[in-house]
């Protein structure tokens, strides 16, 4: 699987690998000591999934890259933990994201929708793939990632969707992970039932915070806000579930310090907006359906800090943006796809 994966998109790979490394150079941190870092992480790996391992060794080989650069791809946060490094470097690792589900009865389709925006950084419109897996011991996936890296969200065919979003607070960075979260994701994509999936969480420890939107096309939702040492959690209402970029679980909200709203204060609207639209699109007895969906997803409110981010400058030279939208129908197994949204609406399918 990783050198079909790596012999399929090497260009794509490279670069994803080009564009860590420069991120981490342009914070001090210099292509030696970032091999150095990523070799440390691969007992970690391997000690939580073996096959993972060997996986980042394929798409290694089918992209003709080291190792180390596919370890970097994935783990590019948790590599830095106990360094000096870290410092400088974590300001080029957060990215922000607004996610939502629909449940069945609000769904004009009847099926559970699961919606997401992806903002980061700008490049990455040019090395998002997608994985479609047949697996012989679990259920098949299908996923939207960077190249090089073993999965971000999508969804299985035991019903099981699943979308990250950024969040910080001030437990970051104080322990060590068992695992990276990239790993964590895709064992998550590989469960078998939403309850399989949640127990990969709360059974791993985690480096830093971090949102998991998690769905089952049964008709089922449960949101995870995850602190490394704590998880808190929502649930529906009113059939939806939206998340953005902040702390919403009211217990969390009262032990936590939420630092990601110093630098991305717009989370706070869009999430009140998408909220706000998905009910008012039930009001009177109506439903859900994917143009309205599209059309939330791609409010421009704030702008460019809006619910669909536009282009503008970040550090380092960097350009924030939401670099695709997509929008999935876990029990139809289908996955549709907008790149550069802020540039065009034409959704490309993909199907498991």
């Amino acid at each position: 699987r990783g050198a079909a994966h790596g012999r399929a998109v090497p260009e794509r790979v490279l670069r994803s690998v080009a564009l860590y490394r420069q991120q981490l150079e342009r914070r001090g941190v210099g292509v030696a000591r970032q091999r150095e870092l990523a070799g440390a992480m691969a007992p970690a790996i391997a000690a939580f999934e073996p096959a993972y391992l060997e996986e980042m060794r394929g798409i290694a080989a089918g992209a003709q890259v080291e190792l180390e650069d596919i370890i970097l791809i994935n783990c590019r946060t948790e590599m830095m933990f106990g360094h000096n490094e870290i410092a400088r470097a974590r300001g080029a690792l957060d990215d922000g994201c607004t996610g939502f589900i629909v449940l069945p009865p609000a769904s004009a389709t009847g099926r559970l929708m699961h919606g997401h925006n992806w903002d980061w950084r700008e490049e990455c419109v040019d090395t998002g793939i997608v994985l479609r897996m047949r697996r012989s011991d679990g259920p098949d996936l299908l996923t939207f990632t960077e190249a090089g890296s073993l999965a971000r969200h999508g969804f299985n065919s035991a019903g099981v969707s699943l979308s990250g979003n950024f969040l910080t607070s001030n437990r970051d960075y104080q322990r060590p992970a068992d695992v990276p979260l990239v790993l964590v994701r895709r064992k998550m994509l590989e469960a078998g039932s939403i309850a399989a999936a949640m127990k990969v969480v709360w059974n791993t420890r985690r480096f830093c915070s971090n949102n998991l939107l998690l769905g089952h096309a049964g008709g089922e939702a449960v949101d995870l806000e995850c602190a490394p040492d704590e998880i808190f959690w929502l649930t529906p209402e009113n059939h939806i579930l939206v998340h953005a970029n902040h702390w919403m679980c009211p217990v969390a909200r009262t032990k936590l310090e939420d630092l990601g709203l110093k630098s991305g204060p717009d989370t706070l609207y869009r999430q009140r907006r998408v909220t706000a639209a998905l009910l008012a699109a039930q009001e009177g007895g109506g439903k859900i359906d994917w143009q309205i969906a599209k059309a939330i997803l791609a409010d421009d409110f704030g702008k460019p800090d809006s619910v669909l981010r536009w282009p503008k400058a970040a550090s380092h030279d960097s350009i924030s943006a939401t670099v695709a939208t997509t929008l999935m129908d876990p029990e139809g197994r289908t996955m549709w796809i907008a790149r550069k949204p802020y540039e065009n609406r034409e959704f490309v399918e993909y199907r498991l």
